[in-house]
């Protein structure tokens, strides 16, 4: 079953599923964050990387990242991405999954209008971490995303527990903090 917003604010102040937990939508002059009806906007925090191609590398290689290609910025307000390139960031919130919820990540429309596409992210049952975003700019333009707004949704969704969660089979993005690059 999809969860509403009386479920997943039980969740997340009885059992400190999300963390800070922002009970309703901020919209005045933001993208929006905070609970809605049938699900959660994530805010990004003010920390990218930027792949930016060097001399080092040729290709993105998900077994062996080349950290040198990802620049790092801290920024208050908003990150420029370049042209048809790609971020990372992460949320503000924390996520503790309980072991019979599944989280589904889903891009904003606001952003998706503008050629933005934030990739689908599961967030398994019995996982815990800030989520790494990941944030493409589909257009010839430069794109603007907001540091502390609203960047996907998460949905919810309640199931039977599973024989092991995440937590159980020592998966290798449990407890992320920060942006967690690939790992193998």
């Amino acid at each position: 079953m999809i969860l509403p917003d009386h479920h997943i604010r039980t969740l997340a102040t009885k059992q400190d599923m999300i963390e800070p937990f922002v009970n309703g939508q901020v919209r005045e002059e933001v993208v929006s964050y905070g609970l809605s009806s049938f699900g959660y906007d994530m805010r990004v925090a003010g920390e990218f990387r930027v792949f930016t191609p060097n001399i080092y590398n040729s290709v993105v290689d998900p077994k062996r990242i080349d950290e040198r290609a990802l620049v790092e910025y801290d920024v208050e307000d908003h990150i420029l991405i370049p042209p048809n390139s790609y971020v990372l960031g992460r949320s503000i919130e924390y996520f503790s999954m309980p072991d019979d919820v599944l989280g589904l990540v889903l891009g904003k429309s606001t952003y998706a209008r503008s050629g933005i596409i934030v990739n689908v992210t599961p967030l398994e049952p019995g996982w815990e971490g800030h989520v790494t975003i990941e944030i493409g700019n589909g257009t010839p333009l430069p794109a603007k995303v907001y540091a502390e707004e609203g960047i996907a949704q998460v949905v919810f969704l309640r199931g039977e527990t599973p024989e092991i969660s995440y937590d159980e089979k020592e998966g290798k993005y449990q407890r992320q903090e920060g942006i967690t690059l690939p790992r193998l």
